[in-house]
């Protein structure tokens, strides 16, 4: 086992520890180490991510439902739409973008490049995201109006797009829309978000058989030390305030964002 391989492996065991001690954000990472570090192209390595976020958010989702923590009717309006185009997504538009996407000078935007760079400009946002702390923006906070389910279809729609193009769960998307618009509370929202992540990442996985190989022993090992890297999170989550964490790992994931994008231009 090559160098890259290690790390690439202990790179899911992260994956899992960021996800125990923050919560989210650690499904980030997936595509930056199945690409970088395990050689594995974009394309498939968004449909592995959709499989590794969808069982890793199914884990917390269950933690969550059990506590009550999960709206299932909010979940239902924002997942259908969203679980319809991320499948979509998967199955018909990433197999439709061309190869070269169009040529300036001595640069091709290639499809592998343009999915990179849109995936970190979602790092950026998820960054900035992390940083912001919205947690803190939106505690108890009285959100005027009623509920409104109806705005929460297109934005599902716009959500499955996007989780279906960079495989990434999008929950810092979720949580704003489902605390503004479905008036959940904060850790409802965590909660609700990571149900409707778990089903719109497994759906939009199913897209892609048939459309790529999918080399199942690998993915089922990644998948295993990201979910051992769960547990060993919440349990260290006990002992380390994972809050005072997210900051610090919202600047790292910054600075990947950045550096993706100058290594994608400069390639």
């Amino acid at each position: 086992m090559e160098l890259n391989d290690i790390l690439g492996y202990f790179g899911a065991l992260v994956i899992g520890i960021v996800l125990g001690l923050i919560g989210g954000g650690g499904s980030i990472l997936t595509v930056p180490i199945l690409v970088y570090l395990l050689a594995i192209n974009p394309v498939t390595a968004t449909a592995y991510s959709l499989f590794v976020v969808g069982f890793s958010s199914l884990v917390g989702a269950a933690k969550n439902f059990q506590k009550g923590r999960v709206d299932l009717k909010t979940a239902f309006y924002f997942s259908v739409p969203a679980f319809i185009s991320v499948f979509s997504t998967r199955k018909f538009l990433v197999p439709a973008i061309p190869e070269e996407i169009f040529s300036l000078s001595d640069f091709t935007l290639t499809r592998d490049i343009g999915i990179m760079l849109f995936f970190a400009i979602l790092m950026l946002a998820a960054a900035i995201s992390m940083i912001w702390d919205k947690e803190k923006t939106f505690k108890d906070k009285e959100i005027s109006g009623g509920v409104n389910y109806s705005a929460l279809i297109p934005l599902g729609l716009l959500t499955g797009v996007i989780t279906g193009l960079v495989g990434a769960g999008g929950g810092f998307i979720i949580i704003p829309i489902l605390v503004l618009l479905a008036k959940l509370p904060m850790k409802t929202a965590i909660g609700t978000s990571l149900f409707i992540i778990a089903i719109n990442s497994l759906i939009g996985f199913l897209g892609d058989l048939g459309n790529i190989r999918i080399d199942w022993v690998f993915l089922l090992i990644f998948t295993g030390i990201s979910i051992a890297g769960i547990i060993l999170g919440v349990y260290l989550n006990k002992i380390i305030d994972g809050g005072k964490l997210k900051k610090g790992f919202g600047w790292f994931v910054l600075l990947m964002g950045i550096y993706i994008i100058w290594k994608e231009i400069s390639s």
